[in-house]
């Protein structure tokens, strides 16, 4: 029996003879149902549609799915000496993408910063091995494809090395994860924020909401938790959930000053 993706965000569900009734991602009002009905692609049928694609998004490897596909999500690998771990995730693994991630040194765990990145996880642990997939436990609801390799994880913050450290900023989700990796930006440290704080369009900046698609900000309770996990952490570069939406340089500053006009603006 096939796996179903969700078309609208990619999230993936378990082998049945028939799609499910509905997606709970969409239907939640952080996100939305498209507008020409929940639809549905198999795993067999979304890998003939589409391909994986890998390049470098300032500096560190990427996977991306072509041509774009649900929220254009992708995801980013950070190579440590005993493998990659893989930041958010993608819909689609194809034999020619896992043989590219194993050329970097495989992957040795998945993280991921919220539900609308939950992507093809289960897939891409299996393809090596059933790696931890790390999600945090405020968001098991909603977990669309349940795996022996997810990782609950609680409390606070999580680490994964000694570089790489995963944090509970809460926000956009209850569980909204952070990682910081302080090997990141050539040494001086780099935060991935997914879009529990989303690069702006100048690159210079960030900002919060709590659905964007439906124009829901954020509340200041919930920037000013975001920006207390944040204020210890040191940092140089912060990227964001898309291609090249990143900030390269000086990112802790545009990132504090960014908090200021938020709350600034909703005040």
């Amino acid at each position: 029996m096939p796996f179903w993706t969700c078309e609208q965000c990619g999230a993936q569900f378990p082998d049945s003879s028939a799609p499910p009734r509905s997606c709970p991602i969409c239907e939640d009002e952080r996100q939305f149902v498209n507008w020409n009905g929940q639809a549905w692609l198999s795993r067999e049928d979304l890998s003939k549609s589409h391909r994986v694609l890998w390049r470098d998004d300032l500096g560190i490897p990427g996977l991306g799915v072509e041509p774009p596909f649900a929220i254009r999500q992708r995801a980013l690998l950070l190579r440590e000496p005993d493998g990659c771990v893989m930041w958010d995730c993608i819909p689609l693994a194809t034999n020619e993408a896992i043989a590219y991630v194993r050329s970097l040194g495989g992957l040795k765990a998945i993280a991921i910063s919220h539900p609308h990145f939950y992507g093809a996880v289960a897939d891409w642990s299996e393809a090596f091995g059933g790696i931890p997939v790390y999600l945090h436990g405020d968001d098991r609801a909603w977990i669309t494809r349940p795996h022996p390799s997810i990782v609950p994880w609680y409390g606070e913050s999580c680490r994964l090395s000694n570089d790489i450290l995963i944090l509970r900023a809460g926000g956009h989700f209850a569980g909204g994860t952070l990682l910081h990796w302080r090997a990141g930006a050539e040494g001086r440290g780099a935060l991935l924020t997914g879009d529990i704080a989303t690069v702006s369009m100048d690159r210079r900046s960030v900002s919060f909401m709590y659905s964007y698609p439906n124009n829901i900000p954020q509340n200041a309770q919930s920037v000013r938790r975001i920006a207390g996990v944040v204020e210890p952490l040191a940092f140089d570069r912060i990227y964001g959930a898309w291609w090249d939406r990143n900030i390269a340089t000086d990112a802790k500053a545009a990132f504090n000053a960014s908090v200021r006009r938020y709350l600034s603006a909703i005040s």
